[in-house]
């Protein structure tokens, strides 16, 4: 079992260590103090999962999450930050987390989350799981466009915004060129976007990827 913890606070790098290597005590734990080298040691390392602080050096917003989101293939990504409302949380989970946890509960709950997350599942806290079903039953407009994709669609889509190309996107998510045109068919067919152009015109719109 292999582990990245991304988190610029060394203090909470050891403490979210101890608590994995307590659970896992066989498993490799990698450690990054900046988003650069967390990209970096997805790309060379291929966690089975990816605990990341919201608030890294060398990104701002949720340009980290993206970024990561990118090189992580099937990998589930973890965010801990300290900002509670279940509103971040969803978007989040929107641009293709597989959990979210806030700092504050993460000597309680982290373990579990990882547990979730390495059975496939996804993890909030309870209490924003109340707050987000409450929210999807108050909704009266449509979701998202991309609120309606899987993991891997969602993560190719944001590949194809970057401006990759459907080999560099297959090496990325460990994936044959097939398989990413079949979830980028996937990924028009439930949007209703024509071309990568509309696809990537919405990221854009929607904060979605980095327009650097």
């Amino acid at each position: 079992m292999k582990f990245l913890i991304a988190d610029d606070h060394p203090i909470i790098r050891v403490g979210i260590r101890q608590l994995i290597a307590q659970e896992w005590p066989t498993a490799q734990i990698d450690e990054a103090e900046t988003i650069d080298e967390a990209v970096q040691m997805v790309r060379d390392h291929a966690p089975d999962v990816v605990v990341l602080d919201l608030v890294m050096p060398g990104a701002t917003g949720t340009e980290g999450v993206v970024r990561v989101l990118r090189v992580a293939g099937a990998a589930p990504i973890l965010v801990l930050s300290a900002n509670a409302e279940s509103a971040f949380a969803s978007r989040l989970l929107a641009m293709g987390v597989s959990g979210y946890l806030p700092k504050d509960r993460a000597a309680h709950e982290l373990v579990i989350a990882l547990r979730r997350l390495l059975e496939g599942r996804r993890y909030v806290t309870a209490s924003m799981a109340d707050h987000l079903i409450d929210a999807l039953g108050a909704k009266s407009t449509p979701a998202l466009a991309h609120a309606l994709l899987s993991t891997q669609e969602h993560r190719v889509m944001l590949l194809i915004s970057a401006g990759k190309t459907p080999a560099q996107i297959a090496q990325a998510m460990r994936l044959s060129v097939k398989t990413v045109g079949t979830y980028r068919a996937r990924v028009l067919q439930k949007t209703g976007w024509k071309n990568n152009i509309e696809l990537t015109k919405y990221c854009l719109q929607h904060g979605l990827t980095d327009p650097s």
